[in-house]
């Protein structure tokens, strides 16, 4: 029998449901970390017994990446902090924002990004890791700034066919690519538009709220930018406008299907200033196409006025061959489709807001 697990962060700790009945019900336990802000969580079916990842942010003893082999019954804390700058770098880790395991082939690979602006490698599971120093070293980072929610690196992108080739995006800063596993870094945000500065095609300076890419087709990368949606067709070399149908270009969340090429997920919100739904309709956008055209998914989802957001790392799908897609507002209601976004149900309601989300069939 297999387990559907979701891993829900928030800002009162981890919640994990499982569902032994192809997710058609589900059942919550939690909160493990009570009281701390999980803002990444991770799932790595790479391994055997499948591991999960917290980012655990305290107020009081800082931030730790938590483990579990056994599917959340037990974790393991290090002694330690696990992740933390260099001391000539005169800077702490503030806050651990995203996990994301390495490539297949290299199953013992976890990336974690931080705020401020760090990458983190770690080849034992992500247990421990090292400082990606070529990146923190760049030339521009005395430039980088601070979005709304703080200077981070909230995405990262391994490149399953080439391990030395990664692309990290943060805010603000934009995207960056490597192509020799982290020696070197170059600014990739040719297309991506940033209308607050002065020059609203720069080389770097863009606030990315997310990327995506399918497995299926690794050069062909999608973001979610402050005010627009992108796609790129060249290893995000290059970058065009894919907002054309969806009712706005501000939002959040970029969610790409694991197998199927060209279909993505996407959580449009009103504006910078005006952070609800369009119309304060629930409604998950789908493209199957790459983004030439969007479809608004909404059966099963609420019909009345809808307020709460949904933030960057608060949308997942899982591995199933019928893709199951997840949401969580900030309103604490966490929302599922098991049939790739046609139908949805509620899976939980009066959680803390939700931060971050992570499904996999195990």
């Amino acid at each position: 029998m297999t387990t559907s697990l979701l891993a829900i962060g928030t800002g009162k700790g981890l919640f994990l449901a499982r569902s032994e009945d192809d997710r058609q019900t589900w059942e919550i336990n939690g909160p493990h970390f009570p009281m701390t802000g999980v803002y990444a969580v991770g799932i790595d079916t790479r391994r055997e017994p499948v591991r999960l990842l917290a980012g655990v942010d305290s107020s009081h003893f800082g931030p730790i990446v938590a483990t579990s082999d056994d599917l959340g019954a037990s974790w393991h804390e290090p002694d330690q902090r696990p992740i933390a700058f260099p001391e000539d770098s005169e800077t702490a880790v503030a806050r651990v924002w995203q996990i994301a395991p390495g490539p297949a082939d290299q199953p013992d690979v976890v990336y974690a990004g931080t705020e401020p602006q760090g990458l983190f490698r770690s080849s034992d599971g992500g247990v421990t890791y090292e400082f990606v120093r070529g990146l923190w070293d760049h030339p521009h980072r005395p430039e980088w700034g601070a979005g709304f929610g703080g200077p981070a690196i909230h995405s990262i992108v391994p490149f399953p066919d080439d391990p030395k080739r990664m692309l990290v995006a943060m805010s603000t800063g934009g995207v960056y690519r490597t192509a020799d596993a982290g020696e070197t870094w170059e600014a990739s945000n040719t297309g991506i538009r940033a209308y607050f500065l002065p020059n609203e095609y720069p080389e770097f300076g863009q606030c990315v709220h997310k990327i995506a890419a399918s497995p299926a087709r690794p050069e062909q990368l999608f973001a979610q930018n402050h005010h627009g949606v992108y796609r790129s067709d060249d290893g995000g070399a290059s970058w065009t406008s894919i907002a054309e149908g969806l009712p706005s270009d501000f939002g959040f969340p970029m969610v790409a299907h694991p197998h199927r090429p060209g279909v993505i997920y996407n959580f449009p919100l009103e504006a910078d200033g005006r952070r609800y739904p369009p119309d304060a309709r629930c409604r998950v956008f789908r493209s199957e196409d790459a983004g030439a055209t969007w479809q608004g998914l909404s059966d099963g989802l609420p019909t009345g006025p809808f307020y709460p957001s949904v933030l960057r790392d608060a949308m997942c799908v899982d591995n199933a061959e019928t893709v199951g897609v997840y949401f969580g507002t900030r309103g604490g209601e966490v929302y599922a489709s098991r049939d790739e976004g046609e139908n949805w149900q509620q899976v939980a309601s009066h959680l803390p807001e939700v931060l971050s989300i992570r499904a996999a069939v195990v």
